[in-house]
């Protein structure tokens, strides 16, 4: 007897949310324009940016939490762009690709 079906004797009237209808990554629009992933050093310390971003500031701000919380880093959202601690450019591009962004990689 594995916990589903003990789950179902303990909980009989329950009836399973349907797993088709739950999503792990909140809805983001994906433009056509590249995003820009640039290096910079702040105060001696690296850190990225990604700006570019032509939709909604709040699905931007939902992409910044995303990546902060996939790289496990600190970070920013400040005046349409967001600061990553750290050089981490190209873990951010390929996460991006995969979510269907284009990215341009600019300096260093």
């Amino acid at each position: 007897m594995d916990l589903k079906d003990q789950l179902k004797n303990l909980f009989p009237d329950h009836k399973p949310a349907d797993e088709e209808n739950l999503q792990d990554e909140p809805n983001i629009w994906i433009q056509d324009a590249p995003l820009i992933c640039k290096y910079e050093k702040r105060r001696g310390k690296p850190i990225t940016i990604i700006e570019g971003y032509n939709g909604a500031e709040n699905d931007f701000k939902k992409l910044a939490k995303a990546l902060k919380s996939q790289l496990s880093v600190g970070g920013s959202f400040k005046n349409d762009k967001i600061i990553i601690q750290g050089d981490c450019r190209d873990k951010i591009m390929d996460i991006l690709k995969e979510k269907g962004f284009q990215v341009k990689r600019v300096g260093g």
